[in-house]
């Protein structure tokens, strides 16, 4: 066990952060700007700017924040050899102090959802605040035994898109409007992109996952496998995502999608065919770029994932908001 190291105010302050995972923070930005777009009632007003404020803080440094410290905290034996230098194997955090962390960042995240949701009031204002509770809770069971759903794919991808994109979608349109039908949909579309990227991003963790008995989708069918099971679900979002915008009037955003359903078709091909070279043209923007984001890795089916990744979500980021935009814009 590592000896609690003495630091000063500043350092374990630094310490407190790093637990909070602030790269992660990040992740939850494009669907609540998706919801907020597709509202189509956000107003230039600092009112307005102080609610989407809150609602980044919410979900950002303070749910995601007490998912990633929740995680730390039932998983430091496991750190202890993977990640040594992570704050509570390192001795910088005592486990009461990470404990004391987590408690304090879920009841911040409670507190803005509650307020939020007395502000905004009725349905919306309900919406609001079971969100962010509901996500506390599986940000919970997902590292906590007895349940850890991380232990198993089929309940630990679901719980990350519910997460960190349904509920966010949706809250982040509940505060500024009534749910609009359409976000609904985008909000659906955002959990299914997030399962099928969720279960690629385990193949960093394949060889520990076997060892420790975790049931993550490359353990159970391997990586070639899983790599075909997570493009299915992504082109079958690009192509449902086509659908909608064809019946909500968007037809040239539908030819779009389409162009980028292909592709990524073209992209999945080249890089299923070969892992350590295809889409190699994006290493670079996973070393020097988005790496700082979206993390490095020396597994070489995960390292294909993270130059995938870049890719996947210039095409459908970008689709998504546009889409977004035009939803908000009807509504005006």
């Amino acid at each position: 066990m590592a000896a609690t190291t003495r630091l000063g105010f500043t350092d374990k302050l630094r310490a407190h952060l790093e637990l909070l995972d602030p790269v992660t923070w990040i992740s939850v930005f494009p669907c609540l700007a998706g919801g907020v777009m597709a509202s189509g009632a956000m107003q230039a007003t600092v009112q307005d700017y102080v609610l989407l404020l809150a609602l980044f803080l919410m979900y950002g440094p303070l749910g995601t924040g007490f998912s990633q410290t929740i995680n730390d905290y039932y998983d430091l034996e496991l750190d202890r050899v993977n990640e040594p230098t992570r704050p509570i194997p390192s001795g910088r955090l005592t486990e009461k102090e990470a404990l004391l962390n987590s408690i304090t960042v879920c009841l911040l995240a409670l507190g803005i959802g509650i307020v939020l949701g007395l502000y905004v009031g009725g349905t919306r204002g309900l919406i609001i605040t079971s969100s962010i509770a509901a996500g506390l809770v599986i940000a919970y069971i997902y590292s906590a035994p007895p349940l850890k759903l991380k232990k198993n794919i089929f309940t630990s991808a679901p719980a990350v898109g519910f997460s960190y994109s349904f509920i966010t979608f949706l809250s982040a349109n509940a505060v500024f409007s009534e749910i609009r039908p359409e976000a609904v949909w985008l909000a659906v579309l955002n959990f299914f992109m997030a399962i099928a990227l969720i279960i690629m991003n385990d193949f960093k963790s394949a060889k520990g996952d076997e060892e420790s008995g975790l049931k993550s989708l490359t353990v159970m069918i391997g990586a070639k496998n899983t790599f075909l099971v997570a493009f299915v679900i992504i082109d079958m979002v690009f192509a449902v995502f086509a659908w909608l915008t064809f019946t909500w009037g968007f037809t040239v955003l539908m030819y779009v999608i389409l162009a980028s359903l292909i592709a990524n078709i073209v992209i999945q091909i080249k890089l299923y065919r070969d892992p350590a070279q295809g889409l190699s043209f994006m290493q670079h923007a996973v070393d020097d770029g988005f790496g700082n984001a979206i993390g490095k890795s020396d597994v070489q089916e995960h390292n294909a994932f993270l130059r995938y990744q870049v890719a996947n979500n210039l095409l459908f980021l970008v689709n998504l908001l546009v889409a977004a935009g035009m939803v908000g814009a009807q509504y005006m």
